[in-house]
């Protein structure tokens, strides 16, 4: 995710960053733009039409689909942004869980040992759903101590069952009474639930008709705009067609980049962060 200063203006405007979309884009400009070239030539240089050709009368096609168009790319971008959104409450539920979790052992369980042993799975818990949320498990970030997970097994399940069996030993033992256990399961519950969420939209893409469609609109609207508008504009229908071409293709790729927020994409949720932060605070209350 990037971070940046919203009133920076000229910043925005003059710079070219990775999250832009004018550098995924570029092999599609130059090609949108030789082939608005072509049909200017050929409209003008070759087969000579004029204002009295009925091709001049495309541009009322594209004025009546310009509220279509830009009607369907609000919905697709705030049904992507309602996605993103979603995320960032879910990890700051996840954050919050994580806390209440630490204050409780903290205050029921005297014995630093196990104390260090829950803080170790609560922070491998959220590190495991980055991961299995990013669609990766062999990297070295962390592990849980004394317990090898085979590939097999859903990591953050894993976990929870080892934070439960856990706080089973603790009631055995007698550390924590049957009350104190019911009073932390809401934590736990917590803890499924946010994993489940974050799959829930991981798993659930925009329909791909709808995808689909969005797409070839956007294309053949750009595809038609040269034909009418050559005739009032000339060769400067050129950049015109490029430009639209960008506002229109750049505000789809936004929507693809952060209708699944929790990839490595430059708008993505920043996962990594979250996590060292719900280790730090975890840390701290529990003084670890």
């Amino acid at each position: 995710m990037i971070n940046y200063n919203p009133k920076d203006w000229f910043t925005f405007i003059f710079r070219l960053h990775k999250a832009d979309t004018f550098r995924k884009l570029f092999p599609m400009l130059l090609a949108i733009g030789f082939y608005a070239g072509l049909i200017a030539y050929l409209e003008v240089e070759i087969f000579q039409l004029n204002e009295n050709s009925h091709v001049k009368n495309i541009p009322v096609m594209h004025g009546m689909l310009g509220f279509v168009i830009s009607m369907l790319l609000v919905f697709r971008t705030n049904t992507a942004y309602d996605r993103w959104w979603e995320g960032r409450r879910i990890w700051g539920n996840l954050t919050n869980a994580s806390r209440n979790f630490a204050l409780k052992i903290n205050a029921f369980v005297p014995d630093m040992a196990h104390k260090k042993k829950l803080y170790r799975l609560i922070v491998e818990y959220v590190f495991a759903l980055k991961r299995h949320l990013r669609g990766h498990q062999n990297d070295s970030e962390h592990f849980v101590s004394a317990h090898k997970i085979e590939a097999k097994y859903h990591k953050p399940n894993y976990i929870a069952k080892l934070i439960m069996l856990e706080l089973n030993e603790l009631l055995q033992q007698k550390i924590i009474n049957e009350q104190q256990l019911l009073f932390i399961n809401e934590e736990i519950r917590a803890f499924t639930d946010s994993c489940g969420a974050c799959e829930r939209i991981k798993n659930t893409p925009i329909p791909f008709s709808y995808t689909v469609f969005l797409k070839k609109f956007i294309f053949f609207y750009v595809m038609t705009l040269p034909f009418g508008y050559v005739f009032t504009l000339g060769y400067i229908v050129i950049p015109v067609v490029i430009f639209v071409f960008y506002v229109l293709a750049s505000l789809e790729l936004i929507a693809e980049e952060i209708e699944n927020p929790f990839g490595n994409d430059a708008n993505d949720l920043p996962l990594l962060q979250l996590c060292k932060n719900i280790q730090k605070h975890v840390g701290e209350i529990l003084e670890v």
